[in-house]
């Protein structure tokens, strides 16, 4: 019996279409190593759904060979380039085994960028050719029952091309890219200096990096300028408050002091009391960058954090797609339905019904638009299992936003008081709300500030207890956190909503940078100094945004995969010639670099025993990484201590208070640094 073959992007999905498609709710399961797959019958068609992992084919160099330039491209399975990817053998051998007797096909995967790319492979190389023509998708931005049986009903009668093109290109694009420029760099110091070691860069990587540099030199060529401020402090019924001179900042010292001097022991004299109102209109509906911002702001989840999470909260049908860059609702959203749904949780109830009582609903939006999808919402649906803590979180916040978007404008009341001292001014300013309005649906997540202050007339005098001089210096720029430079990455239209995360994830791991004020390390600025250095297109920003561009282009088909492919090989080439013309400078310059890093790394700092240097050393017999001391071989010191075997160890410039000793820091994968003291086993403060 034939059938149509539907897949999905991971197993989650899989199961809730199975469930959704099968006119009894409960379709068949079978197993095939371990993997979950299901017949569903509808209007009397057999439908046999299975899914991905994600990504089950992978761009790789066609052809041998360890070299640059290197332009020939093929996909091929994922497992064969990754052995982290061992798992997705077994998806296609049985997506392959259940496409033979298919009829045909529906691409049921995320409709983005990267689902239509993950489901047109799956069909090309997985199912054959042939299956492409017989292919039609489904398209939904929601795992609930109702969507995805309206989406089966509503279904594309072909694939859609311009997102697959796109998708195809944009990993081309990269992975030339980044082989080549990656390649480069380690061709260049290991025919220089005979040594290995893997660095990178790419189109979106090396530009986010750039940023990065550019930030840390400012701060450290920052030369901070004092300036000072004056406040005083006033009774006024029995209370005493906070006054601020007019001039924020005063810049000579002596400016200052005269008037402090003239104030002090003076009377005040209100010679104005003003209000004004501000009405702030609700906040848009979530894209993704503003819930990564809010999130990060709120509860400290990284972008990529709150990108997982949220996708949980989307496999599990509770939100609508987090992958959108849309912050107004089409009209296919029946929003009253997912609010009369959302009474079903107790804590909404009470702000639901007051919502749906002031009767025509009117969202606010923002400008952004997304044709593929709209702003991320909860869909009405019970959690069906327990969420863990940082879900709950990331759903109420996600629940209570959309309700803030039906509320109405929030007031809040600035009020000054104007304080003559002699021929000084000073202000007295508070602050509250006069009407919460959307603020009450969105509480918990409010950050503005109330502050009170005593009711007064003009014309009535004040006692002036003191005047206060501070001296303060102007600060450097702040360091990026991974927000930040998200922001920045979209402000300057680098990489894309849903892989700029994975960007500054992948900074982290090649260990360019670290925090969450995020420095650049030794090893970040020596990549960014000798590419500045040598071939500044690298880190081109407007290279990368051309790039960006034209991709987009492919997805609204005014561009050809082919040709933008071309052209990016074009800008590339003259990059990659001028890198074999300069190898051995930048290998040079690389070998320097990366020795004068790890010479840092194995100094832990000074022995207080003799004075000497504290190293890491590795035994040539057991391998094992111990510290000793460099009076070691000259006979006057002879201390050594064990270190942890596994996790990346790093100096942290700081001694024991306990013993003395230098402090390290001990990176591990998925855990905290931990801080250790060099002599830790005998060191009384150590645990």
């Amino acid at each position: 019996m034939s059938y149509t073959l539907i897949i999905a992007e991971k197993p989650s999905a899989a199961e809730r279409i199975a469930k959704a498609l099968d006119e009894k709710g409960k379709p068949e399961v079978y197993e095939e190593n371990g993997i979950h797959y299901y017949k569903a019958i509808r209007d009397k068609k057999e439908l046999i759904i299975v899914s991905a992992i994600g990504h089950l084919f992978s761009v790789s160099q066609k052809g041998g060979g360890w070299t640059y330039p290197v332009f020939n491209v093929e996909w091929v399975a994922a497992y064969r380039v990754n052995k982290r990817a061992s798992n997705t053998k077994h998806f296609i051998n049985l997506i392959s085994k259940l496409a033979k007797d298919a009829d045909s096909f529906i691409s049921a995967t995320d409709f983005d960028i990267e689902g239509s790319q993950i489901a047109y492979n799956i069909l090309k190389y997985a199912c054959g050719p042939d299956s492409l023509s017989k292919a039609k998708r489904m398209k939904f931005s929601a795992l609930t029952k109702e969507e995805l049986i309206n989406a089966y009903y509503s279904l594309s009668q072909t694939l859609d091309w311009g997102l697959i093109e796109a998708g195809r290109a944009r990993h081309e694009v990269d992975w030339i890219y980044g082989i080549n420029l990656s390649r480069a760099m380690i061709t260049s110091l290991k025919n220089t200096a005979g040594k290995y070691h893997v660095l990178s860069t790419g189109r979106v990587q090396g530009p986010t990096l750039s940023f990065i540099a550019k930030r840390e030199r400012e701060i450290k060529s920052f030369v901070p300028k004092p300036y000072w401020t004056i406040t005083a402090q006033a009774e006024i019924n029995d209370v005493t408050y906070v006054l601020h001179y007019e001039k924020g900042k005063i810049l000579v010292k002596s400016e200052a002091e005269k008037i402090v001097e003239e104030c002090s022991g003076g009377t005040g004299l209100i010679t104005d009391v003003s209000s004004s109102e501000k009405v702030l209109n609700p906040p848009p509906p979530f894209d993704i960058s503003s819930l990564q911002s809010e999130a990060y702001s709120i509860f400290g989840y990284t972008p990529s954090r709150t990108m997982a999470i949220a996708e949980r909260l989307y496999l599990a049908a509770l939100i609508s797609y987090p992958r959108t860059g849309s912050q107004r609702f089409p009209p296919s959203i029946d929003l009253a339905s997912i609010l009369e749904n959302l009474k079903e949780h107790r804590q909404y109830a009470p702000i639901v019904e007051s919502i749906l009582a002031r009767g025509e609903l009117s969202p606010a939006e923002g400008k952004k638009e997304d044709p593929a999808h709209p702003p991320i919402h909860p869909t009405g649906t019970l959690p069906e299992e327990k969420l863990s803590p940082e879900e709950e979180k990331l759903f109420d916040l996600i629940v209570r936003r959309f309700l803030a978007i039906f509320g109405p404008p929030s007031i809040r009341e600035s009020m000054k008081v104007t304080v003559a001292v002699f021929s000084h001014t000073f202000y007295l300013r508070g602050v509250k709300t006069r009407v919460a309005g959307w603020q009450k649906a969105y509480e918990p997540y409010i950050r503005t500030e109330e502050i009170e202050i005593p009711s007064v007339r003009e014309g009535e005098q004040v006692r002036v207890v003191g005047v206060n001089l501070e001296e303060k210096y102007t600060l450097p720029p702040p360091r990026y956190n991974p927000n930040s430079l998200l922001k920045l990455m979209e402000a300057n239209q680098i990489g894309t909503k849903a892989t700029r995360a994975d960007i500054i994830e992948t900074l982290y791991e090649r260990r360019y940078i670290t925090g969450r004020q995020i420095e650049i390390t030794d090893l970040g600025f020596s990549v960014i100094n000798v590419l500045s250095a040598y071939c500044p297109k690298v880190l081109s920003v407007d290279l990368t945004r051309e790039l960006e561009e034209a991709m987009n282009q492919i997805e609204s088909q005014k561009r050809t995969r082919q040709e933008v492919i071309v052209d990016a090989i074009e800008k590339l080439t003259p990059i990659l010639e001028d890198f074999k013309r300069k190898e051995k400078e930048i290998g040079d310059a690389l070998h320097d670099a990366l020795s004068k890093i790890q010479q840092k790394q194995f100094l832990l700092g000074n022995c207080p025993l003799c004075g000497g240097q504290l190293k890491i050393i590795r035994s040539r017999k057991s391998k094992k990484r111990f510290v000793g001391c460099s009076n070691y071989w000259g006979g006057t010191c002879n201390f050594s201590a064990p270190l942890p075997q596994a996790g990346v160890i790093e100096p942290t410039g700081k001694t024991c208070p306990n013993c003395g000793f230098p402090t390290l820091l001990v990176r591990r994968p998925r855990r905290r640094p931990q801080e250790l003291c060099v002599n830790w086993q005998k060191c009384q403060g150590a645990k």
